[in-house]
């Protein structure tokens, strides 16, 4: 018995007034098209048509079978031409057609669509539900996993890509806690994140990698396989530490592969490790202070308003100023560049948008089902266009390396 899906199906919340007649007729000619394409194609491979008894065809027909597709013109039963023709050792084999090959029974639009969906941020239950008046019910969770599946293969060949023609002039590395499923318990799991800006200015995501934490070991592993894949010595390295300790696991990562490059440690990281250093009462005051040292416009009010912001803060909240002193000539690598490049250069902004992006996607799951998943989901943002990067700020002078000079820091 053949199953029939029902093209037009009513949807409970949609009244007369969301009838298309255009949209309906189209769908009631898309089985006509699509089983004429068939037999065009069935035809090209036999070198004759149907109820055609010329000699020298290639084979012979064999009756349809009933398939099932799903596409963005909704569910679909069609007849697909079955036939036997000759193989390449003379024997018979069955015909297989190239437009609707075996076991497909999504379109490649209707699987974009369905990734998109997901993507943007519903789960794999909720996209039935919000896709049901195109796809008349017929997409369940079960078909969004298997879609989600397929984007695996894109996901492994993009972590073993060449890098060698990438020319990277800043890498910036951060990374990000998610929890996701293991052992049936709720587990946060560190993803470490490789952003890289090329010469021309384009931000380009480079790595992803899902640890249980963020040591040295496990940032080693992620530089040493970008090396691996022919990643270049980046002219500037701008890592997220967000500790007092300028978070040594990717400290000493960093000294120990690119002991020469020049590091800009994130001035709004230290920005927050500041305030947690000064009572309440104070916080504003800190603030306004570093703000004003920060964003000064030349190098030499920048080493002014240092020195200034260490004497007072020695007198009035010796951890701040020592909390200052602890970053060091990083705080301010910046100042070597030109001034067009300051504001991409003194914080990790690029990637932390992108954490935040994938946290408002993720938001909707309380647990993710794996941790692959979550590197993959943050991969698939990005391929997909759900999540754009543009160039940086200053790009234009890029080609400008760091200054040999330093900030006098003298206080």
């Amino acid at each position: 018995m053949t199953k029939t899906i029902a093209i037009a199906q009513e949807v409970p919340w949609l009244g007369g007034d969301w009838f298309d007649p255009l949209e309906a007729g189209v769908r009631r000619r898309i089985r006509s098209f699509i089983e004429g394409m068939l037999e065009e194609e069935l035809a090209a491979a036999l070198g004759r048509g149907r109820y055609d008894r010329s000699p020298g065809a290639a084979g012979y027909r064999n009756g349809h079978r009933d398939r099932q597709l799903l596409g963005t013109f909704g569910p679909v039963a069609v007849s697909v031409p079955r036939a036997r023709r000759s193989g390449g050792d003379g024997k018979p084999e069955e015909w297989r057609s190239k437009t609707l090959p075996a076991y497909k029974r999504l379109t490649g639009r209707a699987e974009a669509l369905i990734a998109g969906a997901y993507l943007a941020g519903t789960n794999t239950r909720r996209v039935r539900r919000a896709l049901s008046a195109l796809f008349a019910g017929a997409v369940g969770k079960d078909t969004v996993s298997r879609v989600w599946r397929k984007v695996q293969s894109d996901w492994e060949a993009w972590q073993k890509r060449d890098l060698a023609g990438e020319s990277i002039v800043r890498l910036i590395l951060d990374g990000t806690v998610v929890k996701v499923r293991l052992d049936r318990k709720a587990t946060s799991l560190s993803v470490l994140v490789a952003l890289g800006v090329r010469r021309d200015g384009q931000k380009v995501l480079l790595a992803l990698r899902n640890m249980g934490g963020e040591s040295e070991a496990a940032w080693r592993a992620l530089l040493d396989d970008l090396v691996t894949r022919g990643l270049g010595v980046p002219e500037l390295l701008i890592p997220a530490f967000a500790g007092t300790s300028g978070a040594a696991g990717l400290e000493k990562a960093l000294a120990g592969l690119w002991p020469e490059v020049p590091v800009q440690r994130c001035t709004v990281h230290k920005h927050r490790n500041l305030l947690a250093h000064a009572p309440r009462k104070l916080c504003d005051e800190v603030s306004a202070d570093d703000t004003d040292m920060i964003y000064a416009t030349t190098a030499r009010e920048v080493a002014a308003r240092r020195k200034a912001f260490l004497r007072k803060w020695r007198l009035r909240c010796k951890p701040v100023a020592d909390s200052l002193e602890e970053a060091g000539e990083k705080l301010f690598t910046f100042l070597r560049l030109p001034p067009g490049q300051w504001r991409s250069i003194r914080t990790t902004n690029a990637i932390e948008r992108l954490h935040e992006e994938f946290k408002r996607r993720i938001k909707t799951q309380c647990l993710l089902p794996c941790a692959e998943t979550a590197c993959m989901l943050f991969w698939a943002l990005l391929a997909s266009g759900q999540i754009t990067l543009r160039k940086v700020d200053g790009w234009q002078t890029l080609h400008v390396e760091p200054a040999n000079q330093q900030l006098d820091h003298a206080a």
